[in-house]
């Protein structure tokens, strides 16, 4: 019996060591249910999803189509539109279970719309009471104490990462749904100018075609990527021997048509188009995380962002610490070849197996490029090389005590 316990713990032991912990992605949860599309869509297009994704231990408190046909009805802008819902996001993990066992019968529960700032006092908490029949009403502070909003069923369930609820009608505030200044109002390139991208501001006022183009998207969400003074200045002789319409692509490059959070930025790595992508012409570059640290690489240039400007949807502006080059407009001369080395040299010497080829995408010698990014790859694969064998090396020690332990 001693051995047959010691036998099943190495085998749990086993088990829990490979068990891994996966996000949760609220666009797919509510994808399947058809009845909750419109809240769905709205979570899309406010970027609350990506908000949602980047969180842990959080509940969805989700209404049906009808409910949100009601307060489409009135015609509230987007950014209104994304306070609502956010007052829809508990920051804290609300199962059925819990929802019927709250402690004294009622819990004050923090939302998105609470953590944005843009809720006074404590408008931005909604009161969860368990009331006599074994229902659970919601309210939010700002509502004189009603409560008259109600849990109807959990649509699903993730403990303790995220529980998605229905609950019966769109929660009442009169803040969340309080008209908001059209974005459109806020002047970008003063804003630039103020916290040390004065000279990329100038750059972008001076050319009026991709200014209006940074206007234009305001309203619908942009990102903007801003260099800082110092390597713009260096960057600015090779701006000025552009074409007309490679300036005008060049400054769009910084922008993206939509809105990114930093927190959107750290948790959705991956390609990333911009103001200036058209068709075949991608002006695209890469996003990637390391840590806290957030990076944007093209093929020749991986450039840091360094600070935040402004971060309120639907615009964010964020400084950088280099001069991104898209590869549409900067080709590089191949790389020239090293002198060959002396004959007697060469026959003494191992045969290589492999020729790496130059890149034709590397940007001049004289241009602000970074070292090659190869050894990022290199280096992954080497962790994840390591995690393999670890994995391997653990099977491995458990299965032998576990032949041991039976053959004794």
């Amino acid at each position: 019996m001693q051995r047959l316990t010691i036998l099943l713990s190495l085998l749990f032991l086993l088990s829990t060591s490979t068990t891994f912990t996966r996000g949760h992605n609220i666009t797919h949860i509510l994808g399947k249910q058809p009845s909750f599309s419109t809240f769905n869509h709205y979570l899309t297009l406010t970027h609350l999803a990506g908000e949602i994704n980047s969180r842990t231990t959080i509940t969805v408190c989700a209404v049906d189509n009808a409910a949100m046909s009601e307060l489409l009805s009135k015609h509230p802008s987007i950014a209104t539109i994304k306070n609502i819902l956010s007052l829809h996001v508990l920051l804290d993990y609300f199962g059925t279970k819990k929802l019927h066992q709250i402690r004294e019968g009622t819990a004050l529960a923090a939302t998105m719309f609470q953590a944005t700032g843009s809720a006074p006092g404590s408008t931005g908490f909604v009161n969860i009471t368990d009331v006599k029949g074994g229902k659970v009403a919601f309210g939010p502070e700002d509502n004189e104490g009603n409560l008259d909003v109600f849990y109807v069923k959990s649509l699903e369930e993730i403990p303790y990462n995220i529980s998605v609820i229905q609950i019966s009608k769109v929660l009442p505030s009169d803040v969340a749904a309080a008209p908001t200044p059209e974005p459109s109002a806020m002047n970008i390139t003063d804003i630039m100018s103020a916290h040390g991208c004065k000279v990329f501001a100038d750059t972008l006022i001076a050319n009026p075609e991709a200014s209006k183009t940074y206007q234009d998207n305001i309203d619908g969400g942009l990102t903007v990527f801003c260099p800082l003074d110092d390597p713009f200045k260096a960057f600015f002789p090779k701006f000025k021997n552009l074409t007309a319409s490679g300036k005008v692509s060049f400054l769009e490059f910084f922008g993206v048509p939509i809105y990114q959070s930093l927190a959107m930025l750290k948790s959705n790595n991956g390609i990333m188009n911009t103001l200036a992508t058209d068709g075949e012409k991608k002006f695209d570059f890469t996003v990637q995380n390391d840590g806290e640290d957030v990076t944007l690489k093209t093929r020749s240039i991986t450039a840091k962002i360094v600070g935040t400007l402004i971060d309120e949807q639907p615009l964010a502006i964020y400084t950088i610490d280099k001069v991104l080059l898209p590869k549409e407009l900067f080709k590089a001369a191949p790389t020239p070849a090293p002198a060959p080395a002396p004959e007697k040299e060469v026959a003494d010497a191992p045969k290589s197996s492999k020729h790496k080829k130059p890149s034709s995408d590397v940007v001049p010698s004289d241009s602000p490029a970074d070292s090659p990014d190869g050894d990022l790859a290199d280096q992954t694969a080497d962790d994840n090389a390591s995690v393999t064998l670890y994995g391997g090396r653990l099977v491995a020690m458990v299965l032998s005590l576990c032949s041991g332990l039976l053959l004794l």
